[in-house]
Protein backbone atom coordinates (compact mmCIF):
# COMPACT_ATOMS: atom_id res chain seq x y z
CA UNK A 1 0.00 0.00 0.00
CA UNK A 2 1.31 3.07 -1.20
CA UNK A 3 0.93 5.76 1.89
CA UNK A 4 -0.90 8.80 0.56
CA UNK A 5 -3.94 11.06 2.38
CA UNK A 6 -7.04 9.69 3.43
CA UNK A 7 -9.59 11.56 1.97
CA UNK A 8 -12.46 9.25 1.78
CA UNK A 9 -14.06 6.67 3.97
CA UNK A 10 -12.83 3.79 1.37
CA UNK A 11 -8.93 5.34 2.15
CA UNK A 12 -9.58 5.53 5.49
CA UNK A 13 -10.70 1.52 5.52
CA UNK A 14 -7.84 1.05 3.13
CA UNK A 15 -5.54 2.30 5.98
CA UNK A 16 -6.63 0.88 8.48
CA UNK A 17 -6.62 -2.66 6.75
CA UNK A 18 -2.76 -2.31 6.44
CA UNK A 19 -2.52 -0.87 9.92
CA UNK A 20 -4.26 -4.56 10.84
CA UNK A 21 -1.42 -6.18 8.97
CA UNK A 22 1.46 -4.24 10.77
CA UNK A 23 0.54 -4.20 14.07
CA UNK A 24 3.15 -5.51 16.34
CA UNK A 25 5.77 -4.60 14.12
CA UNK A 26 8.92 -3.77 15.26
CA UNK A 27 9.45 0.55 15.53
CA UNK A 28 12.79 0.48 14.66
CA UNK A 29 12.16 -1.34 11.14
CA UNK A 30 10.65 0.36 7.61
CA UNK A 31 7.40 -1.51 8.28
CA UNK A 32 7.20 -0.22 11.77
CA UNK A 33 7.29 3.53 10.50
CA UNK A 34 4.74 2.93 7.89
CA UNK A 35 2.82 1.94 10.83
CA UNK A 36 3.85 5.05 13.00
CA UNK A 37 2.56 7.16 9.79
CA UNK A 38 -0.50 5.47 8.80
CA UNK A 39 -1.80 5.80 12.64
CA UNK A 40 -0.88 9.37 12.68
CA UNK A 41 -2.68 9.89 9.05
CA UNK A 42 -5.91 7.68 10.55
CA UNK A 43 -6.07 9.75 13.50
CA UNK A 44 -5.80 13.03 11.88
CA UNK A 45 -8.96 11.66 9.13
CA UNK A 46 -10.87 10.69 12.68
CA UNK A 47 -10.29 14.23 14.09
CA UNK A 48 -11.63 16.14 11.09
CA UNK A 49 -13.83 13.45 9.93
CA UNK A 50 -16.27 12.21 13.21
CA UNK A 51 -15.23 14.40 15.97
CA UNK A 52 -16.39 13.41 18.89
CA UNK A 53 -18.13 16.44 20.95
CA UNK A 54 -17.26 17.25 24.38
CA UNK A 55 -18.66 15.64 27.25
CA UNK A 56 -20.93 17.73 29.28
CA UNK A 57 -20.85 17.90 32.68
CA UNK A 58 -23.39 15.35 34.14
CA UNK A 59 -22.28 12.90 31.89
CA UNK A 60 -18.80 13.39 33.03
CA UNK A 61 -19.70 13.37 36.55
CA UNK A 62 -21.74 9.42 35.45
CA UNK A 63 -18.60 8.76 33.95
CA UNK A 64 -16.33 9.52 37.01
CA UNK A 65 -18.84 7.99 39.43
CA UNK A 66 -18.70 4.44 37.36
CA UNK A 67 -14.86 4.54 36.86
CA UNK A 68 -14.67 5.17 41.08
CA UNK A 69 -17.47 2.70 41.91
CA UNK A 70 -19.24 5.63 43.40
CA UNK A 71 -23.12 5.70 44.14
CA UNK A 72 -25.28 8.78 44.05
CA UNK A 73 -24.76 8.83 48.04
CA UNK A 74 -21.09 9.58 47.08
CA UNK A 75 -21.56 12.50 45.48
CA UNK A 76 -23.79 13.85 48.69
CA UNK A 77 -20.49 15.60 50.16
CA UNK A 78 -20.03 17.57 46.81
CA UNK A 79 -23.51 18.16 46.10
CA UNK A 80 -25.54 18.19 48.90
CA UNK A 81 -28.34 15.88 50.07
CA UNK A 82 -31.25 15.63 48.61
CA UNK A 83 -30.19 17.41 45.22
CA UNK A 84 -27.94 15.00 43.83
CA UNK A 85 -30.78 12.78 41.64
CA UNK A 86 -31.75 16.45 40.39
CA UNK A 87 -28.82 16.90 39.26
CA UNK A 88 -28.18 13.62 37.94
CA UNK A 89 -30.99 13.87 36.16
CA UNK A 90 -30.97 16.87 34.85
CA UNK A 91 -33.53 18.49 36.67
CA UNK A 92 -31.51 21.25 38.47
CA UNK A 93 -28.43 22.75 37.47
CA UNK A 94 -24.82 22.69 38.84
CA UNK A 95 -24.16 25.71 40.74
CA UNK A 96 -20.34 27.19 41.30
CA UNK A 97 -19.82 25.48 44.78
CA UNK A 98 -20.72 22.52 43.53
CA UNK A 99 -18.83 22.81 40.44
CA UNK A 100 -15.55 23.39 42.95
CA UNK A 101 -16.51 20.33 45.24
CA UNK A 102 -16.91 17.90 42.08
CA UNK A 103 -13.69 19.55 40.34
CA UNK A 104 -11.87 18.71 43.71
CA UNK A 105 -13.25 15.56 44.92
CA UNK A 106 -13.83 13.73 41.26
CA UNK A 107 -10.63 15.88 39.56
CA UNK A 108 -12.99 16.25 36.65
CA UNK A 109 -11.23 19.86 34.78
CA UNK A 110 -13.62 22.84 35.68
CA UNK A 111 -13.61 23.67 32.26
CA UNK A 112 -16.12 20.69 31.78
CA UNK A 113 -18.14 21.35 34.61
CA UNK A 114 -18.83 25.18 33.47
CA UNK A 115 -20.33 23.37 30.52
CA UNK A 116 -23.90 24.56 29.30
CA UNK A 117 -26.06 21.71 29.28
CA UNK A 118 -29.88 21.30 29.03
CA UNK A 119 -31.84 21.28 32.02
CA UNK A 120 -35.80 19.76 32.58
CA UNK A 121 -37.13 21.98 35.16
CA UNK A 122 -40.32 19.29 34.69
CA UNK A 123 -41.66 18.37 38.03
Amino acid sequence: MEIRPIRSDDDHSAALAEIDRLWGTAPDTPDGARLEVLLTLVEAYEEASHPIPPSDPVSAILFMMEQRGLGPGDLEPMIGRGRVMDILNRRRPLTLTMIRRLSAGLHIPTDILVRPYPVSRAA
